[in-house]
């Protein structure tokens, strides 16, 4: 792990990530200090892990040093599994089970009461157990619903399509990213972060710790069909479960005129959809 660090760092120049160069110096590529500092942790440290005196740096550690260092996806994937076998973080810990995808009879019945509103039920991590039909009107063409089982925080940080379909992209991120803090264990959060990180990259890790609550808003939505839609959100929190209802209203009479004939152009029999 230390040689990689080591190799990346120096075959990367200060101008390449916006940093002054400081004139001849006896090793090629980026100080020690300059990496340092951009990943947040004393030189020191980074000493001890580029020399291979220290194997087991935390997982956010190894973002930092990961996001510090710029590093493609197939590099930071790399990085991930070197700090694994050289007896970082990972060493050692086997995957918990992942978290329960039950929706109660009873949650599903107060979802189905909001039909044809638009709802959706949640766990902590983000996965899709369960939705309105007016949900997936609202989604459609976005790509949320694409996969087999949706999750709204892979799909944030992952589809470049989320950027247009929420215009205040950045604000969303945050929201996804902080609200990983209740998800349903530790251990969940930890492995879900550390998968998501090597293809998410440092847009994700670098909101991780964050502890600062986004501020709530208005969400908006660019719907695909050219619609701007303004909407408020309403939480029902499924405590036991560690599930979340979000009912989703229309902050003003533009969208709910829009969001009335996007009803009416597809007309449909209101059917509740249960991904989990």
């Amino acid at each position: 792990m230390g040689d990689f660090v080591r190799a990346r760092r120096d075959s990367i120049q200060p101008e390449q990530l916006g940093l002054p160069d400081h004139g001849r110096r006896r090793a090629p590529g980026l100080r020690r200090s300059d990496l340092a500092t951009r990943a947040g942790i004393s030189v020191e440290y980074l000493t001890r892990i580029e020399q291979g005196r220290d194997r087991n740096p935390s997982l956010s550690v190894v973002n930092a040093i990961a996001d510090a260092l710029s590093l493609s996806i197939a590099d930071r994937t790399h990085l991930h599994h070197l700090a694994k076998i050289t007896g970082g973080a990972c060493a050692g810990m086997r995957r918990p089970a992942p978290p329960d995808r039950t929706v109660r009879p009873g949650a599903l019945a107060a979802l189905r009461l909001l039909e044809p509103g638009i709802a959706v039920l949640t766990n902590g991590l983000g996965d899709v157990l369960a939705h309105t039909t007016g949900f997936a009107l609202l989604t459609a063409g976005s790509g949320l619903l694409d996969a087999d089982a949706p999750n709204l925080t892979r799909y944030v940080f992952t589809d470049p399509r989320a950027r247009s379909f929420f215009p205040d992209w950045d604000a969303v991120a945050d929201e996804q990213a902080f609200a990983l803090w209740t998800g349903p264990s530790r251990d969940a959060v930890e492995w879900f972060s550390t998968d998501l990180a090597h293809t998410a990259g440092p847009e994700f890790t670098r909101r991780l710790h964050l502890h600062t609550p986004p501020p709530a808003g208005t969400l908006r939505i660019h719907h695909p069909s050219g619609h701007d839609l303004r909407l408020d959100r309403e939480n029902l929190d499924l405590s036991a479960d560690a599930q979340r209802v979000t009912l989703y209203l229309p902050a003003d009479e533009a969208t709910a005129d829009t969001l009335a004939r996007l009803q009416a152009d597809e007309p449909r029999t209101p059917h509740l959809r249960l991904v989990a």
